[in-house]
């Protein structure tokens, strides 16, 4: 199984989600994908089964923030001051769902722990919350108002949230890793029939707080690779870099050969 990384790189809410699924739907047998990127403009995303009355687009746009829907299921999250990962494996690569939900995020705990010591007490959620009554819940719009089974927590607050979907021939995983606090303001863009939404403060915690320290981001992206490729036992057989802007469009063959 050869390995592809795609390094860490800003662009579009939309693009970043059209490069995901265009790497899923392409994704050749013996060929796996890890991803990093962030999100400009910031963006809230939502689960491909949410609706995007759920959200005020129209407060979002007025503040330069873009909406897009999410191919992976899910709740609303606001991509700001994170990084994200996306991992696309084929599907007779013999790793169940399951087993690749928790090897990945195992795999960034590796990573995230040798960025610094302190991120050493990172755990991985036990539970598996009821998903029908937590929609029902002032949080239940929310990826980051609750943890999910595999999930990574530090002292029982949520600092990385994933989904994931299987598209065509492959396995599609996705997350985000909170470096700064600029997510939480998410809850000013919910719509949530006058009901008090969740403060984020309560269920999240970022990077930047355990630390006592600004993300240096490309120092944690590259602990984020040297933990996946200690994790999976691996060496990143090609680099892929883009060189993308909002206005360019690359195909798949562009990036692959």
């Amino acid at each position: 199984m050869k390995w592809h990384l795609i390094p860490n790189e800003p662009n579009t809410g939309k693009f970043n989600m059209d490069f995901d699924i265009k790497l899923a739907r392409n994704c050749s047998k013996n060929n796996c994908y890890f991803r990093l990127y962030q999100w400009n403009p910031y963006c809230i995303s939502l689960g491909a089964n949410q609706s995007l009355d759920n959200v005020n687009s129209d407060l979002a746009c007025a503040r330069g923030i873009d909406v897009v829907n999410r191919p992976t299921g899910g709740r609303a999250i606001l991509h700001a001051e994170e990084i994200t990962y996306s991992v696309i494996i084929p599907t007779d690569a013999g790793i169940s769902a399951k087993k690749l939900y928790h090897d990945v995020s195992a795999a960034l705990m590796t990573g995230l722990s040798i960025y610094d010591d302190n991120l050493k007490a990172l755990s991985l959620e036990a539970d598996q919350p009821h998903f029908p009554s937590l929609l029902q819940s002032d949080h239940g719009e929310l990826c980051f108002g609750s943890t999910a089974r595999n999930e990574i927590k530090y002292k029982g607050k949520k600092i990385v949230g994933s989904a994931q979907r299987k598209m065509n021939n492959a396995l599609l995983q996705h997350g985000s890793i909170l470096c700064g606090p600029y997510h939480r303001k998410l809850v000013d863009y919910i719509r949530k029939d006058g009901a008090t939404v969740l403060d984020l403060k309560t269920t999240t915690i970022e990077i930047s707080e355990i630390t006592g320290a600004s993300t240096d981001y490309q120092k944690l992206a590259d602990c984020l690779i040297a933990g996946f490729e200690k994790s999976f036992g691996i060496k990143f057989d090609k680099i892929i870099r883009l060189v993308a802007t909002q206005k360019l469009r690359i195909s798949y063959s562009e990036i692959t050969n």
